[in-house]
């Protein structure tokens, strides 16, 4: 039996590698999508806010800049389409203290940079929008919605099945080699149920991003930090106290939102997430450990200068992780009246954080080629937030450079 082959093969099936197989079907391409778990968007497309991103928090002329803002916008329209759940609802992102005013006047010089529209609202007009929350200023940012990412990916991946695409699940990627000597050079994709060929592959392998780019003989230049990220389901009666999303000003030393509360499209009200060390690539609790896994984050030299850096920083989030009373004195900052018996454990996520072996915490979005043209493979090694919102205009990005027809780097 021969081996069956196709014009891309994309190893992993979040929405990042769903949406780049959407566009590649959508061009006359076979393809193939291969995800080690039985079920599409289990990890982080899966397991987070669901918020759809306006574009604000970026600095300009970024990819996460420029992606979101189109993201953003091309999101709703996807979900308008396929008759999806979202809503745009808008968001305040609120200053509880005064030296959180500087860093809110940046975000609305980046927002405006960005092309994304903002209010400037006092703490008269945060009561308008949100009654119980407590702030100094806030900016309103009404093109920030809600949706369900699971539900849009898998739409995508029935998309791409139904325009002649494949999806294997339950299929894990084992290596992958580069055939260049061949008549038309493409990639061997070893599996554990048998080889596919690509002419080319892209690899979306979020948690296992990096350990699949040094099994096709690549160096990924980076490790992946699994970072969970544990959320805070509101009781009816808390819940009450919220009417959107309603989120902190970000520290911008880290590449976290903060603890923000989110009315989901489902109408339930979480708070969350923090961000503490997983013990393993798919800890979701503190209950899931892999020594070998906790041992490499641990040893890693990136990981030991950001510990050293950033160690107080690291306390508190382990501290709001143990310690309900904590969470709930985070969350008191914008929202005073919710108490300890509000909050009830609402899952987590894990964030697939890329760090530079000097500690640096890996900001946007990070490409890693092997090769250009026939029998090239790009791996995609660091796709943090807003990628879930961005993922469409990624999936055409990552398409154009790996048929050539955009030269520029990603």
């Amino acid at each position: 039996m021969s081996t069956p082959r196709y014009d891309l093969v994309v190893v992993g099936g979040g929405i990042v590698g769903l949406a780049t197989a959407h566009a590649a079907v959508r061009s006359g391409l076979s393809v193939a999508v291969v995800e080690r778990e039985p079920r599409l968007a289990n990890h982080q497309t899966g397991n987070n806010s669901n918020v759809i991103h306006s574009g604000l928090y970026y600095a300009p002329g970024g990819l996460k800049a420029r992606l979101a803002v189109a993201g953003c916008a091309e999101t709703v329209a996807f979900c308008r389409e396929h008759d999806l759940p979202h809503q745009v609802c808008g968001k305040l992102v609120v200053a509880t203290e005064p030296e959180e005013l500087p860093r809110m006047a940046e975000l609305e010089r980046r927002g405006a940079a960005n092309g994304v529209e903002t209010q400037r609202l006092d703490a008269a007009g945060i009561r308008e929008r949100e009654p119980h929350v407590r702030g100094l200023e806030a900016l309103w940012v009404p093109s920030t919605g809600i949706c369900d990412y699971r539900a849009i990916a898998e739409k995508l991946g029935e998309l791409v099945a139904k325009e002649g695409g494949e999806i294997h699940l339950g299929r894990a990627v084992t290596g992958m080699v580069r055939r260049e000597t061949s008549a038309r050079p493409d990639v061997v994709v070893r599996t554990e149920q048998g080889d596919l060929l690509g002419e080319r592959v892209v690899v979306c392998g979020g948690l296992r991003c990096d350990e699949l780019a040094r099994a096709a003989g690549a160096d990924p230049g980076v490790r992946i930090i699994p970072f969970r990220g544990e959320y805070s389901g509101f009781t009816a009666d808390a819940a009450e106290l919220v009417k959107g999303l309603i989120y902190p000003v970000p520290d911008p030393a880290f590449p976290f939102l903060g603890v923000h509360a989110t009315r989901g499209i489902d109408g339930h009200v979480h708070a969350g997430p923090n961000a503490v060390l997983a013990l393993a690539r798919e800890g979701y609790s503190w209950g899931t450990v892999k020594p070998k896994e906790l041992l490499g984050s641990l040893v890693y030299p990136g990981m030991l200068r950001v510990a050293k850096r950033h160690w107080r920083y690291g306390l508190g989030e382990v501290h709001r992780s143990l310690s309900k009373a904590a969470m709930v004195t985070q969350i008191q900052r914008m929202l005073p009246e919710v108490e300890a018996r509000h909050l009830t454990p609402a899952g987590a996520g894990v964030r697939a954080q890329a760090v530079k072996p000097d500690g640096t915490l890996v900001d946007d979005f990070l490409f890693v080629e092997q090769g250009t043209g026939a029998g090239s493979i790009l791996h995609v090694l660091n796709a943090p937030s807003p990628a879930a919102t961005a993922a469409l205009p990624i999936g055409r990005e990552i398409l154009e450079r790996l048929t050539g027809d955009n030269p520029g780097p990603l």
